[in-house]
């Protein structure tokens, strides 16, 4: 089960590079998405990888500011926020399936998606705070 890492309290206009890991495994076929939810709210996509050819994908709102990434060992995939702001502050959440490609949707609005029905597995989310 995949665990998020990384998260904590920062300042807005600080960065955090969030970490995705299957403990003692290897994310090599997988594609990852990373996920996040805030209280009340429904788990909002964010970013995913590409298993086969390591394409990357962004909700509209993420794009400039957040940035998904393999490790060159396929053991972790990062997300690296920049420019945090408050509304940000969320719990951020990866997940994998061995689907070559993301299962990204094209909204009505034209912003891509993937909804959070397409991933069977959540393990532990990783608490990003941005408050000054």
């Amino acid at each position: 089960q995949l665990q998020a890492y990384g998260g904590g309290l920062v300042q807005p206009g600080g960065s955090l590079r969030l970490s995705c890991a299957a403990p003692g495994g290897t994310l090599e076929y997988y594609n990852i998405a990373w996920y996040r939810q805030v209280p009340g709210k429904e788990r909002e996509w964010v970013s995913c990888i590409n298993r086969s050819d390591g394409r990357t994908y962004y909700r509209e709102s993420a794009k400039g500011r957040f940035s998904i990434s393999r490790d060159s060992a396929k053991k972790a995939v990062y997300l690296q926020i920049t420019d945090l702001k408050p509304e940000d502050t969320a719990v951020y959440y990866c997940t994998a399936d061995k689907r070559e490609l993301c299962a990204v949707v094209i909204t009505p609005d034209l912003d891509f998606d993937i909804p959070a029905g397409e991933y069977d597995s959540w393990g532990r989310g990783t608490l990003v705070t941005v408050s000054s």
